[in-house]
This record gives C-alpha cells, structure tokens and sequence, in this order.
C-alpha cells in the first residue's frame, strides 16, 4: 500500500475538478487530483464536445444532401452525399482525444498530481484509490467532491440492448432507421435533430406539454417549427411505459391511450443524477438537498475542510458554472477572500435553431416582482441572418421598466449560442437599455439584432 500525503485533494477531473486542480497548482497549493477515466470528464469526452461534433457533422451532411438534391437559390449543383458514421465517430473521438490530452498537459504544467483510479473516502481527510498497481492511500487538508453526474435511467427502461443513453449514441457507428427519443429536453432535442439530418426517423416523446419545458413558449416555437420541418414527430402529454411484447417498439400513454413506436434505438434522455454513491461518500454524513451536496456561496459542504462543486450540486448542471465553481474554491483555498454571487450563468440548448438565455426570462422577472420592458427583434429584418439564409428566430432583452436595467437577454437563431458571453457582460456589468442601444454594433452581423431589440424597448427601433 502507497500513501501520499497533500493540501488539497480533488476527486474528479471533470471541468470543475481539473480547472480547481490547474489554479490551485498555478496559486502554488500541493495538489492532487483523483480521475477513474480521461481528464475532461463528461463534457469533454461523452457530453458537450463530442455532441457538438456530432451536430456540426449531421449540418454539414444535411446541407451537402440539400445541395444534391436539385436547384437552390445560390445556383450551387453538387453530385450525391452520403455518411460514413463509423468515420464521422473516428473523427469526434480525435477532437476528444486532442482536448483530454490538453488537460492533462495542462495539469503537469501546473505540477498537480493526477492519480488514475477509483476513489473511497475513509474519512474527510483520506481517501484510498483503486489504481492499476494497487491501493493508494491519499491524507489531505482539504477535500474538493467534483464527481459530476450520470444519465437517469427509467424503471420501465433499464439501459442496454437497443435502449441507450446519450453517452452510447454519441458512440453509434451505424445510423439507426427509426429513432424514438424519451425525453424532449435539451439533450434529446440536441441528439434526435443530429440524427435525424443524418438520415434518421426520430421520433420525440416529452411527458410534460411543451419540449424544452424550461423556456417559454415563444423560444420554443421556432425549434419546434423547425422539428416539423424536418420530419420529426413530437408527442407531448406522453408517458413512456416499456418496450413491446416484441421489443421491436416503445410503448407510450397518451390521453388518447397507449401506442406503439416502431425503434431500432431508443434513447432515453430524461435528465442527469449526481454521481454520490460507491464513493464513500454515504460515510462522511454531508447535508443535501434531495440528492444533491448542499453548499453555500463558498461552495463548502457542511463538512470542514470538504468542498464541493458543479453537478453534485445541483441545477445548474453546466460545464462552466462548475468550471467557475473550481476556480474560485481553489482561490479560497489558497486564502483568498471569494464568494458565489453570479448574477446570471448563461445557457444554450444547441437545436436547430439554437437557443441562448442569460438572467431572467420574462414571467420569471415578474415572478421577483419587477414590472418590465421587452424588446423582441426578429432575424427576418436583420441583413446577415439573410445573406446566409436563416432568418429564423430572434434577440430579445428583458429590463426593469424604471431604471431599464437589463434583466434578461434571449435568442433563438442560428449561430446564437456565440452571443452567450455578450449576454452574460452585459447583465455582469449591470447594462441598461440605453447602454446596449448606444453601442456601436458592427454590419452586417447578427449582433445588431441586439442592439435593435433595446432600441424597441426604449420605444424607437430603427430597422422594424
């Protein structure tokens, strides 16, 4: 048996856990950090980075057979397209390859010891590690708990065989022929809309009555348009039950009764759960909420010494939440004076169109009370959205009505996910109305839609 002793010991080395384990190295702390997988965790190598490949292959393929299939307004002519998965996966696992390597380079870099291995907690302060060349005994000052989150699995829809999670879908090297997605959310949408621009049947099966059931209607309904474009069926109020007799389909309960979806695939996306057991972690007694890690605004447990950040947390479950998360606990840690009070953590569903949110959506900034002022501007009037031949969607701002101070910022567009930091400043820096409408925006980009939309909530667009 080894031991090792350090000052901060990190166990995950998803984005919170190795962006912590970098700045802690970086604040000169003796650190170590504790990963069973790849650094990266899910986002980099099953979740964000590998689904976002995915979505810009299945684009490029759905444009490429567009372009095949006869006369366009560009005049372009293209002979037939067709997908090779199993390459099109060669290729995603590169990209992931590339980026978990980048991590840890960047953990040596910082000197911070990463132990591959599964982690148990004896107690608050040791931890033992299963690693490839025996057990491994690691005694510190301070624990940070980043151990991330797993896909929810239903009862009646236990994982394996043609039921999988995002986490198999992301590795298919054969396009399924029909797909049914349980779970209409951002993940499923996200998935079932790549598959489908392949070349799929998909079919979506929400149990509440509205996809994206998170965001309001009006941002919803340009996705949803979109979805009925493309072919793909939408069931809301729709329960899934189980497989058929046959286990050739899925059963689901509507209010019109029960129905048969024919699948090859059925992908169950109904959310994710934090990742707390077979850890130890039942031993250490911290508060929850539900079954999450209680925290405060420093995220510290009610354990001393014991920290926790990004989904074993709770909502919301965002790779750059826990990776700012990481970078603060590291600096108390280091004896810096830090707290959590972020004004707004943006969020992007990338659906076709993509959605982007930061701060208050407007019910939810009447719900604290506030009387607002909207100014919505639609990508019909904006000239780029044009010249690239997607005018769906739009920028929408959400401000107090007395002082115009920016509440919320919204859009629904294609290639709206890059406006995300511009939101978050913007509501950062306390922006009013005046403040974005007197910036300059350049021509001709999708950004002006930004500008416009605070101008119609002053009371004076320009374009509209």
């Amino acid at each position: 048996m080894k031991e090792i002793s350090c000052k901060l010991l990190i166990i995950g080395a998803g984005p919170g856990g190795y962006v912590c384990a970098i700045k802690a190295g970086q604040l000169g702390i003796d650190t170590v950090i504790v990963e069973q997988g790849r650094p990266g965790g899910t986002c980099l190598t099953i979740g964000c980075i590998p689904s976002k490949a995915l979505i810009h292959a299945a684009e490029t393929f759905d444009k490429a057979r567009t372009l095949s299939s006869g006369e366009n307004a560009l005049g372009i002519r293209v002979q037939g397209a067709s997908i090779d998965l199993s390459k099109t996966m060669a290729w995603k696992d590169a990209i992931v390859g590339r980026l978990t390597g980048g991590v840890s380079g960047l953990l040596q870099k910082a000197r911070v010891k990463i132990v591959h291995g599964h982690a148990h907690f004896r107690d608050g302060k040791t931890v033992e590690v299963e690693t490839e060349t025996g057990l491994q005994v690691i005694r510190t000052e301070t624990v940070v708990i980043a151990t991330g989150s797993d896909p929810v699995e239903l009862a009646a829809l236990p994982f394996g065989g043609k039921v999988i999670s995002s986490t198999e879908a992301l590795s298919l090297t054969e396009l399924p022929k029909r797909l049914v997605v349980v779970g209409g959310g951002y993940i499923g949408l996200e998935l079932g809309t790549a598959f489908a621009r392949m070349g799929s049947e998909v079919t979506v099966v929400e149990a509440t009555s509205q996809i994206l059931p998170l965001y309001d209607a009006d941002l919803v309904k340009p996705v949803l348009r979109r979805l009925g474009e493309r072919g793909i069926k939408v069931l809301t109020d729709a329960r899934a039950v189980g497989l058929s007799d046959t286990g050739e389909a899925l059963v689901v309960e509507t209010a019109e009764g029960r129905r048969e979806l024919p699948a090859d695939r059925i992908l169950v996306a109904v959310g994710r759960r934090p990742r707390t057991t077979g850890s130890g972690l039942e031993e250490l007694d911290l508060d929850r909420i539900g079954s999450f890690l209680q925290v405060d605004d420093r995220c510290h447990t009610s354990m001393r010494g014991v920290y926790a950040i990004g989904d074993v947390t709770g909502e919301p479950m965002l790779a750059h939440r826990a990776m700012a998360q990481g970078e603060m606990v590291a600096e108390i840690v280091a004896g810096r004076k830090r707290a959590w009070d972020k004004r707004c953590i943006p969020a992007i569903c990338f659906t076709d169109p993509e959605i982007v949110s930061a701060g208050l959506l407007p019910e939810e900034a009447r719900g604290h009370g506030f009387d607002v002022k909207i100014g919505q501007f639609p990508f019909t009037a904006n000239g780029r959205a044009m010249t690239v031949e997607d005018e769906h969607g739009f920028v929408r701002v959400v401000a107090r009505a007395d002082t115009h101070a920016v509440l919320g910022l919204q859009a629904v567009g294609a290639g709206v996910s890059e406006f995300a930091s511009t939101f978050a400043i913007a509501i950062e820096m306390g922006a009013r109305l005046e403040d974005i409408a007197a910036t300059i925006h350049a021509h001709p980009t999708r950004g002006e839609a930004l500008q416009e939309a605070a101008l119609k909530a002053l009371g004076h667009a320009l374009h509209i």
